[in-house]
């Protein structure tokens, strides 16, 4: 996508170039608040979500691992205890603020020897050809801005064998859910960033960025044609999350 392009931020129709903008100024506002926020708004139950990641990426010691968009690095800290001394974890984020919350939390965990810090635009990722067994994208894919071409980079830059885990709010799927999610999006989500992180225009955009999401299928079909395979997707909490798989051969 070239920068003269439009694209969506939420339900605006913006220029590529701005979006980026626009997304790095959403989570350099929302940084500090980031990690209560996440807790409030899904109740918890993100680190729920993310236990099922981890679980499925069949890490073991000695693997290389990319987290993208890792922001304040709770998946990243998970795959460093998996990986131990002997493999790598790159935490990467397109956002410096988000990647400084990150850095600093696992420090204070005394995470040092195993990780490392990069930030990246998912689009054009820095690394080599065959550089990790695992790369992992959780609440981020929805904010970039070609996903097709981050994609991409992302098959490119995994390891022959090496898998791809997309974990990202999608479209609900059980009956009546729907209307509920959107109530609670539009009406309590808005709220709640004004008054823990002062902030209801971010936590607007975050709740119509997820709308604008591709849904399940459309999402699976982008990732084969990002040249994965055996790809699947395991629909959680009824759809409004679903974490998608994908190998390189």
């Amino acid at each position: 996508m070239k920068d003269d392009e439009t694209t969506h931020f939420g339900y605006q129709h913006v220029s590529a170039k701005d979006k980026t903008r626009k997304v790095r100024d959403v989570f350099h506002s929302v940084a500090g608040k980031y990690d209560v926020m996440n807790d409030l708004m899904s109740f918890g139950i993100h680190r729920l979500w993310k236990k099922i990641a981890i679980y499925l990426s069949h890490v073991r010691p000695g693997a290389t691992v990319l987290d993208l968009a890792g922001g304040t690095g709770d998946l990243a800290y998970q795959f460093t205890q998996k990986v131990g001394p002997q493999g790598h974890v790159v935490l990467a984020d397109i956002n410096g603020a988000m990647l400084t919350v990150g850095r600093q939390r696992l420090l204070n965990r005394g995470v040092t020897g195993n990780i490392s810090y990069a930030q990246v635009n998912a689009e054009a990722l820095p690394f080599p050809d065959n550089s990790f067994d695992c790369i992992t994208i959780a609440f981020g894919l929805r904010n970039v801005t070609d996903k097709d071409k981050a994609l991409a980079s992302m098959q490119r830059c995994l390891k022959p064998g090496g898998q791809l885990l997309v974990l990202e709010f999608s479209k609900p799927r059980v009956p009546g859910l729907k209307q509920v999610y959107d109530a609670y999006s539009f009406s309590i989500l808005p709220k709640l960033g004004e008054w823990i992180a002062q902030d209801a225009d971010s936590y607007q955009y975050l709740a119509e960025s997820i709308r604008m999401h591709p849904d399940q299928d459309t999402l699976l079909q982008m990732m084969q044609q990002a040249g994965l395979e055996n790809c699947s997707y395991h629909n959680l909490s009824g759809g409004i999350v679903a974490l998608h798989r994908g190998f390189k051969y």
